[in-house]
């Protein structure tokens, strides 16, 4: 299933009015045993539970980090930076001429191709049913462009996204063609750009705040877990919401470090490092 349709899926099953689009929050306080996320739009939302689910450097991240670090109680390993890390662009095309890419009418679940061009940059190409082809960038941004990047990804738009197309559009499409023939035909609202790091924080949760999203499919399973560990709760006092935090926490944490392992040793064997 594609990100486009499961997204259609989640949306079907949760009531308009609970979705609000295009809020950015910009820090979140706890108070009264409340917790109150403050959007760019000079909005607010006070509730019992927050979860952050926008990526390793978002607002929510940083106003808990930035109060666990003020009382002397954030580990060390959470303020380093990753010595490896990706800028990403990912979308979803529909080719108006499917019959020339045949890979589409084999019978397979999917056909997955990568292309390494200089500097180890690279693009994926995957099929996906009703002939639909899913598709990835990768640039290695070396040490101090990195850290440079990494508070700015939030603030991605248009002109990095094209910056990127234009970077990788000669690059041959593994598919047949080159790879602006697969841009082309993919839609600018079917485009994401995203920064990757490989390392797991420690810290997943503090207050009435928690974090979910280690990374691809697995961030999915956090929301189901976190979910089920919320559910179960007896009432919503300060207790019990931790110790559902604890729950989810030592359910997942493992597994994310697992990920992490596979994730570097796919790594080392496709770029050398």
């Amino acid at each position: 299933m594609t990100r486009p349709k499961l997204y259609e899926v989640l949306r079907k099953k949760v009531p308009i009015h609970k979705i609000s689009m295009g809020k950015k929050v910009l820090r979140i306080r706890e108070h009264g045993g409340r917790v109150t996320a403050y959007c760019s739009d000079n909005t607010e939302y006070e509730c019992n539970i927050l979860v952050g689910a926008d990526g390793a450097y978002s607002a929510v991240r940083q106003s808990m980090y930035k109060q666990l670090e003020g009382d002397g109680n954030l580990p060390l390993g959470d303020n380093d930076a990753s010595s490896v890390c990706y800028t990403t662009l990912v979308g979803v095309c529909s080719p108006p001429n499917p019959e020339l890419y045949p890979q589409l009418n084999e019978n397979i679940c999917a056909d997955f191709r990568l292309v390494i061009g200089d500097n180890n940059d690279s693009c994926y190409l995957v099929t996906a049913p009703n002939n639909q082809i899913s598709w990835g960038l990768q640039v290695q941004l070396p040490g101090n462009e990195a850290r440079d990047q990494q508070f700015r990804s939030s603030e991605w738009g248009s002109e990095s996204v094209d910056t990127m197309l234009n970077q990788f559009q000669g690059f041959p499409c593994a598919f047949g063609g080159t790879m602006k023939d697969i841009f082309d035909a993919t839609p600018k609202d079917l485009i994401s750009n995203v920064f990757l790091e490989e390392k797991v924080y420690q810290t997943w949760y503090h207050g009435r705040s928690a974090l979910i999203g280690d990374g691809a499919v697995t961030a999915m399973k956090d929301a189901v877990v976190l979910a089920n560990c919320i559910y179960n709760m007896s009432d919503i006092s300060n207790k019990s919401i931790e110790t559902a935090f604890a729950s989810y926490y030592r359910q997942r944490y493992a597994e994310a470090q697992t990920r992490l392992k596979s994730s570097t040793i796919y790594s080392n064997i496709m770029y050398g490092h």
